[in-house]
C-alpha cells in the first residue's frame, strides 16, 4: 500500500522482493482479519509468534547455523514494513528480531548463540530488552539495577518499566550495573529466562495512548538468581558500549516503521478523499485538500528517499549514529505532521474509532519518544557540528 510510485532502490532484490510478497500474503491472511479484536482485547495471542516464526517473518538476518535464515537488514526492513503497511504497528517482533537477536549474535559466545538464536527463530522464545527505569528514560548511565556477585553467579534486583513485549517475553536483555563505581563500564547485559527465574515478576499491562494491543510493561526483578553464562558475552562492563554499537540498526528500525506508517496514511487518505463527497463533488476535487495532499505525497517522497539511502549504507557497512539519528527524529516528526493533516482531511469521520486514521494518530505518537527521544537524537547530531 503505497502511492509513492517510485523506482525500487537498489536494496530490493530480488529475494528480498519475494520475501515481501511473502510476508504481505501471509500477514493480510493470518493477522488482519483478528487485529481488531486484538485491540479490543488489548493483547494479541502468543500463538502470533509462533506462527511468524512458522512463516519465516521471525529473525531472517540469523544465519543459517544458528536456525535462520541468513538474510540482511533488508529482508528485516520488508517485514517491519509489511506489518504496519497492513496496521499492525503494535507487535514487537521487529525490536524481537532486530535488537534482541543481534546482541547475542554479536556480543553472544558461541554457547550462547547454539542456546537462544534458535528459539529466538521459531518464536519458541520471545525477546525484549528491559532498559528503561522509573524515573530514568533516556539516560542509561543513570541505571539503577543491580546484578551483584553471588558465589560464581549474580543476584539481579531492580524495577524496569515501558517494556515492549513484557508479558510474552521469556527471554529478557536487562541492563544492569556490575559495578556501581565504575560508570558507564560498570553496566552489563544480563539474560533472564523468565521460566526458571524465582523472584521474576511482570507488573500490570501499561495503559497506553495508543498501540493498544502491545504489551508494553513493568517488569521486577527481585533477587534473581543468574547463572555466570547469563552475562552477555564473556566480560562484565561491556554493557553500555554493546548497546552504543546497535543504536544505529535500532534508530533504523524506528525510521522504516514510521515511513511505512507514512506511506499508509496517505494511501488511505487518498483513497478516501476521491470516495467521500461533500458540496456536490468529491473531496479530492477542492483545492485545499489537492495541496494538502501534494505536500504530504512530496514530503513522504524525499523521507522514503532518505530512508531507502539510510538502509543502503547500513548493509553496506557505513551507517553512523549520527545519519541514523537524524532519520529517526526527522522521519517520526514528519510522520506526526503527516498522519495529523490526513486525519484533517477524514473530517468528524478522522476522530472515530473504526476509521484506522484514528488509530494510526494515536500509535505514531510514541514513536517520538521510545528508542530515544527526539530531543536527544538532536543532541547526538549537534556534537557532529
Amino acid at each position: 500500500m503505497s502511492t509513492l510510485n517510485l523506482p525500487s532502490p537498489g536494496w530490493m532484490t530480488e529475494d528480498v522482493v519475494l520475501l515481501e510478497e511473502q510476508a504481505r500474503r501471509f500477514i493480510r491472511a493470518e493477522y488482519v482479519p483478528q487485529l481488531e479484536a486484538w485491540s479490543e482485547k488489548g493483547m494479541y495471542d502468543r500463538e502470533v509468534w509462533t506462527r511468524a516464526g512458522a512463516a519465516g517473518l521471525l529473525c531472517p538476518a540469523i544465519p543459517e547455523q544458528y536456525g535462520g535464515a541468513g538474510g540482511t537488514f533488508a529482508h528485516e526492513a520488508v517485514i517491519i514494513r509489511e506489518l504496519s503497511l497492513a496496521g499492525f504497528d503494535a507487535f514487537g517482533a521487529p525490536l524481537h528480531s532486530g535488537i534482541v537477536a543481534p546482541y547475542i549474535l554479536h556480543y553472544g559466545t558461541e554457547e550462547q548463540k547454539r542456546r537462544w538464536l534458535p528459539g529466538l527463530v521459531s518464536g519458541e522464545l520471545v525477546g525484549a530488552v528491559a532498559m528503561s527505569e522509573p524515573g530514568t528514560g533516556s539516560d542509561l548511565q543513570g541505571v539503577r539495577t543491580t546484578a551483584n556477585k553471588s558465589g560464581n553467579g549474580y543476584v539481579l534486583n531492580g524495577s524496569k518499566t515501558f517494556i515492549t513485549n513484557g508479558q510474552h517475553a521469556n527471554l529478557i536483555v536487562v541492563v544492569a550495573r556490575t559495578d556501581a563505581s565504575a560508570g558507564s563500564k560498570g553496566i552489563s547485559l544480563m539474560m533472564v529466562e523468565t521460566e526458571n527465574a524465582p523472584g521474576f515478576r511482570r507488573g500490570r499491562k501499561l495503559r497506553k495512548l495508543g498501540l493498544d494491543a502491545a504489551d508494553t510493561s513493568e517488569l521486577f526483578f527481585d533477587d534473581v538468581k543468574l547463572p555466570p553464562e547469563n552475562l552477555l558475552g564473556s566480560e562484565e562492563g561491556q554493557g553500555f558500549a554493546q548497546l552504543m554499537n546497535d543504536l544505529p540498526r535500532e534508530r533504523l528500525i524506528v525510521a522504516v516503521h514510521a515511513q511505512a506508517m507514512i506511506e499508509r496514511a496517505l494511501a488511505l487518505t487518498i483513497d478516501y478523499v476521491k470516495q467521500r463527497r461533500a458540496f456536490g463533488k468529491a473531496i479530492i476535487d477542492f483545492q485545499n485538500s489537492q495541496f494538502i495532499l501534494a505536500e504530504c505525497k512530496s514530503e513522504a517522497t524525499i523521507a522514503r528517499v532518505f530512508h531507502d539511502h539510510c538502509i543502503e549504507r547500513y548493509l553496506a557497512g557505513t551507517l553512523d549514529t549520527v545519519t541514523a539519528s537524524m532519520a529517526k527524529y526527522w522521519i517520526t516528526d514528519l510522520q506526526g505532521k503527516i498522519i495529523d493533516r490526513c486525519l484533517q482531511l477524514f473530517g468528524g469521520y478522522g476522530y472515530m474509532e473504526e476509521f484506522p486514521i484514528s488509530r494510526m494518530y494515536r500509535d505514531a505518537r510514541v514513536m517520538r519518544i521510545y528508542a530515544g527521544t527526539n530531543e536527544i537524537m538532536k543532541l547526538l547530531i549537534a556534537r557532529s557540528l
